[in-house]
């Protein structure tokens, strides 16, 4: 396409605890071929090149642009997600419309979302973040959202937020590169809002743009992995550059930490009033994730490494 309106970088983070195939990708693609009223619309798929299927997908959608990466600088040498970030940054690199939107291999857009996500940067804010759903009404599934999404469960206020998710967001181009010092070698949402906000630009939500977790296959024991891992990449980059001294504090404090994400969790269901009974069945399972997230933003603010 000459000129789309619209890139939407898919990239494949369905790999942090255990290898992952393209079952998630597939899906995530036909969702996107599926789009009602689109504008011009680029996608851009960006992995691991030892993805396995990944040239069979290739072959199913023709119209997809997959970045399959040989050499990544962040290398994995187990459990990790650091990857992701730079994954998503050479997607953003090879991006060439005025809008930007970052999805995960793991969600399935609705079928409105290319069309509304335009239609809402009709605004004048640097990024348009949207609505997360579970798609999947098992307990795990449900706990895995409540702890990854949970504050973004319909209806989320319309209008500036201070936060968006990098699982369902799409930015003006020239917003993203008036800081991209804040993204050099990779993408890290923190980094980049933090970033955005000191030069003044607005982050905003809409409730009409709108992802659905579509977690396959998941059991207990590699999501436990996935959350620590992930609350130690959090915790490491909450403090990188902090002094040592600093990073003792919040490791004090970090057996407070699951009551706090619970409570949290809890809050934003009895806010929107919508999966309580959901939430209930799945609670034993989200406090046990709960933990592993907790356990993991220790080790991160202890050693200060993801």
């Amino acid at each position: 396409m000459a000129d789309p309106a619209l890139t939407v970088v898919v990239t494949v983070v369905s790999d942090t605890s255990e290898e992952s195939d393209t079952l998630h990708l597939e899906g995530c693609l036909e969702a996107l071929r599926q789009q009602i009223d689109p504008p011009s619309m680029e996608v851009l798929v960006t992995c691991d090149a030892r993805l396995p299927g990944i040239k069979e997908l290739e072959q199913k959608f023709p119209e997809v642009g997959f970045i399959a990466v040989e050499k990544l600088r962040t290398v994995r040498s187990g459990p990790s997600r650091e990857h992701h970030d730079e994954l998503r940054g050479i997607g953003i690199r090879k991006a060439r419309a005025p809008l930007v939107a970052l999805i995960e291999d793991v969600g399935r857009p609705d079928a409105h979302w290319a069309a509304e996500l335009v239609k809402e940067h009709a605004e004048p804010y640097a990024a348009i973040g949207g609505a997360m759903e579970n798609g999947i009404d098992r307990p795990l599934n449900w706990a895995l959202y409540f702890g990854d999404f949970g504050r973004y469960q319909n209806p989320v206020p319309r209008g500036t937020s201070p936060f968006v998710s990098d699982a369902n967001v799409c930015y003006k181009r020239d917003a993203l590169e008036r800081v991209a010092d804040a993204w050099p070698d990779s993408y890290n949402e923190a980094v980049v809002h933090g970033a955005l906000a000191s030069r003044g630009e607005t982050l905003a939500l809409s409730p009409r743009v709108i992802v659905y977790q579509h977690r396959l296959n998941l059991h207990l024991g590699p999501a436990l992995v996935e959350r620590y891992v992930w609350g130690r990449s959090y915790a490491a980059t909450r403090v990188a550059g902090v002094a040592a001294s600093r990073r003792a504090i919040f490791a004090v404090l970090c057996p407070l930490l699951p009551f706090v994400l619970f409570l949290r969790q809890l809050k934003n269901v009895l806010r929107t009033k919508r999966n309580i009974g959901a939430f209930v069945r799945a609670s034993p399972l989200t406090a046990m994730l709960d933990i592993a997230w907790s356990y993991g933003e220790f080790v991160g603010y202890l050693t200060g490494h993801p």
